[in-house]
């Protein structure tokens, strides 16, 4: 029954809305005989005479209304068609030689919108021809193609269109506009509006129609249709078609193409040509439906006028010979430049990030639909040296080893990503295929990573920002020797320090006392460790935070043990290289960005997400890490190897976990820092068993980051770092005092009430000085050091040596920027025991 409070306003579209009830639930199904067929004609002509009655006879609406009431009452149903944007691809650019080159796309539908010169005549011609011969002449509705079009089917004919091409131009925009939905009932719903076979929908997309034809061109209408039309799969307008099918472009086609695209319009899931093993329409048979259908598109023209027998005859000769030429979407294809990671991860960065929209769903129809270009940070020359630094050394697989590699750059004060690459090739299918992965191991979990890897002594610098904001100094004095730490030596602001005994060893040799300048280069663990004993863990863990670091795995928290300071968080590789880029910074760190601008596809700017720069360390502290970690890459420092002395100021750090499981190399100029990181995916293989290529596991991440170091160094130079301040350097000047021949108690009175921490070596030595009394210390007499720094009373056995000479032992001065070292031995990054980094 209809419904009287549709339309309480208007009288003559209630009369409408009652004339037209029975036909509201008609819908066209295929018949299964021809009496059936007969019977669907006779509805047909049925419905062709109530809208005739509409449009053409309205004084049949009844009466008191008015000779026109039909028109007008047709005339205030909605006619204003919001077309919007079509679904279009979103290109991925990365700089190379300095221009922006597409490295990957991304869509729903495979569309690229032309504009009328950039379509050949041809396929204009033929749209025209076959699919609305009236185009230029008719008005928006073709009536006559809807009766032809039931008169094809009732005689047993090939399916014929029935609609003009602003009508079909309506349903494909209105059909588009479902695709973007996201929300499934709704996307049901609006399928059911835009292609339902029911004459309430024929009336309406008659009345936008109608619409359009008032407010735009014929020839506007005909572009807007031939970019929006499908052509079978994910294939969408006549650009992306030309492209996929012909490896031409829409301005491009030929008289036999453009005549085969139109064609497949007619039935885009049977006429594709892109399934050459279909046995009805495939190579085999030279894709006989879609030729068929071809010829009758060439017959049209000919009949139209618009090529001549001769052209027309020439063409249906020519055999269908397609060049699929696909654009896959996604970031597959971006392995060509090496950039298929860096690529997934501007992906999740997106799908991650509100500006490009409220909901997941709607950040990837953005991504998907949007038509953006989105222009990155990355630099595929620079990519290009750091893929071929590694894949010289590490393999994508080995039988012996689960083995990653990678290396991640991150400009200076800007945070922008310059390379992101790795050992393994990109495969997100889910066929697994050795070698490869889909796993990011330069970034966290959130953006495809993994849950990140212990980073072993890079962490060290941490250990140094707290150790300086706790007063001490570069060139303090630590004794080294103690190997087992009790819990109770340890404290923490942040919470109870516990546990059992802590066994710390060095990687080679031993050391006794030693600079922290000397224990920095060498990255000795047992003298960080002491060094911890006399700073607030909180501290060096705040320090970290402050630099950004954060574990790789969600929702995870940086431990706070004491193991910690020796680097056994998980940490992915973009984190580290951003912490050592803000040190760099003056101690201003800026949060990592892989997009430098976004244009939609209107041409209008899109909305990035900055990076956001704040100050996490004090400017001289950051000095001082960095005065400290330069040292690492000097001669006797442990990196001194991966320098490429180019002129380029550099500091950094290396790291190597237990057993050699994981090893990095961390660095950093005044404009740009990488990491670079070797180590096991899985499992627990050490790296110093193994060699690769010719270097050892444990040295390669040196042989790998040299070049990587150079070809930065070529592109960004650097400037000389900061120097800190003395009070950094040295802090407050002790000079010690002698206190031989003094009782134990005495002298450990006398130095601690100087600001030294004092310990008493048990062990005699040969001294001039009575049997248990003083004999020296360690610092010696004179030296000059820092407030606070360690200092050994060694005692006398009485027995003089019989070569006369002092019984301290010396400590040279600071000269030059070198430490006050002193011990047994050099240790090295790498730990041994109770979860030591190295």
């Amino acid at each position: 029954m209809p419904n009287p409070d549709r339309f309480p306003n208007s009288p003559r579209l209630q009369a409408i809305d009652e004339r037209i009830e029975p036909l509201k639930r008609f819908e066209l199904r295929a018949p299964r005989s021809r009496n059936a067929a007969i019977v669907q004609w006779v509805a047909l002509a049925l419905v062709a005479a109530v809208l005739s009655t509409l449009f053409f006879l309205p004084g049949f609406l009844g009466a008191g209304v008015a000779a026109a009431a039909g028109i007008s009452d047709f005339n205030k149903l909605p006619a204003d068609l919001n077309i919007g944007q079509f679904a279009q691809n979103s290109t991925v650019y990365a700089k190379q030689g300095g221009n922006d080159v597409p490295i990957a796309q991304f869509y729903a539908q495979n569309r690229k919108d032309v504009a009328w010169a950039q379509v050949a005549n041809v396929a204009k011609d033929a749209a025209t021809s076959a699919e609305d011969p009236r185009f230029y002449s008719e008005g928006a509705v073709d009536l006559f193609g809807t009766v032809r079009g039931a008169l094809s089917t009732v005689v047993g004919g090939g399916v014929q269109g029935g609609s003009s091409i602003t009508q079909q131009y309506v349903k494909n925009v209105e059909v588009e506009h479902c695709e973007g939905l996201t929300d499934q009932k709704k996307v049901t719903a609006c399928y059911n509006d835009a292609a339902g076979v029911t004459l309430q929908r024929k009336i309406q997309e008659m009345r936008y129609a109608v619409g359009l034809e008032k407010k735009y061109s014929k020839q506007d209408i005909l572009l807007g249709y031939l970019n929006v039309v499908g052509f079978g799969g994910q294939v969408y307008g006549i650009e992306a078609a030309s492209e996929y099918y012909f490896n031409t472009t829409a301005a491009q086609l030929t008289l036999p193409q453009a005549a085969t695209l139109i064609a497949i319009v007619n039935n885009p899931s049977n006429l594709r040509i892109d399934e050459a093993s279909n046995k009805d329409n495939g190579a085999a048979n030279g894709y006989k439906l879609t030729k068929a259908r071809r010829d009758y598109v060439l017959d049209r023209m000919y009949v139209n006028h618009k090529i001549s027998l001769a052209d027309r005859d020439a063409a249906k000769k020519a055999p269908i010979q397609p060049t699929i030429t696909s654009t896959p979407s996604g970031c597959a294809i971006a392995q060509n430049v090496n950039a298929a990671f860096f690529c997934d991860y501007v992906r999740d960065v997106i799908l991650n990030d509100p500006a490009y929209g409220k909901t997941s769903a709607d950040r990837w129809t953005t991504l998907n639909r949007g038509g953006l270009k989105i222009y990155t940070t990355l630099n595929l020359d620079l990519q290009g040296a750091a893929q071929q630094a590694i894949s010289k050394y590490i393999p994508s697989s080995r039988p012996d080893i689960d083995v990653g590699a990678t290396n991640v750059s991150v400009e200076v004060g800007t945070g922008r990503i310059v390379t992101m690459v790795q050992n393994k090739a990109f495969n997100n299918t889910d066929q697994a295929q050795p070698g490869t992965t889909a796993v990011n191991y330069n970034t966290d979990e959130a953006y495809g990573g993994s849950q990140g890897f212990q980073t072993g002594s890079t962490f060290k610098a941490f250990d140094l920002a707290g150790w300086l904001e706790g007063g001490h100094s570069l060139y303090e004095s630590i004794d080294a020797s103690q190997h087992n730490f009790s819990m109770s030596q340890f404290h923490s602001s942040c919470g109870t320090v516990s546990g059992p005994d802590w066994p710390v060893s060095n990687d080679e040799g031993s050391a006794s006392r030693l600079s922290v300048m000397s224990a920095t280069a060498q990255s000795v663990n047992t003298a960080f460790a002491m060094m911890a004993t006399k700073t607030d863990l909180c501290s060096i863990l705040k320090a970290a935070q402050s630099l950004g670091v954060h574990p790789a795995k969600s929702g995870a928290q940086l431990n706070s043990y004491p193991s910690m300071i020796l680097g056994t968080n998980n940490i992915a590789p973009l984190t580290m290289a951003t912490a050592y880029a803000g040190i760099a910074n003056g101690g201003t760190v800026c949060t990592p960005i892989a997009i430098d601008r976004v244009i939609n596809a209107d041409g209008t700017p899109h909305k990035v997400s900055p990076s956001t720069c704040t100050q996490g360390l004090q400017k001289n502290i950051a000095s001082g890490i960095t005065y400290a970690l330069q040292g690492v890459m000097r001669g006797g420092g442990t990196a001194a190897s991966a320098n490429p002395y180019d002129g380029t100021p550099i500091m950094g750090k290396t790291g190597t976990t237990d057993d050699s499981l994981q090893n990095w190399m961390i660095t950093s100029t005044t404009k740009v820092a990488q990491a670079t990181w070797v180590g096991n995916v899985s499992g627990s293989v050490p790296l110093r068993s193994l060699d690769f290529n010719g270097i050892g596991g444990g040295n390669v991440k040196f042989s790998i980051a040299k070049p990587i170091l150079q070809a930065l160094d070529n592109v960004y130079g650097g400037d000389a770092f900061p120097k800190p301040d003395n009070s950094v350097l040295y802090g407050s000047q002790v000079s010690v005092p002698d206190v031989s021949g003094k009782t134990p108690d005495q002298a450990t009175s006398l130095l601690q009430g100087l600001g030294l921490t004092v310990t008493v070596d048990q062990t005699p030595v040969p001294s001039d000085q009575p049997a248990g009394t003083v004999a020296g210390t360690n610092p010696s007499s004179g030296s000059s050091v820092d407030g606070g720094s360690s200092i050994s009373i060694q005692i006398s056995s009485g027995q003089n040596t019989s070569t006369p000479g002092p019984t301290t032992t010396p400590t040279p001065q600071p000269t030059n920027g070198q430490g006050n070292g002193a011990g047994g031995g050099n240790g090295a990054d790498g730990g041994a025991g109770g979860g030591n980094g190295g």
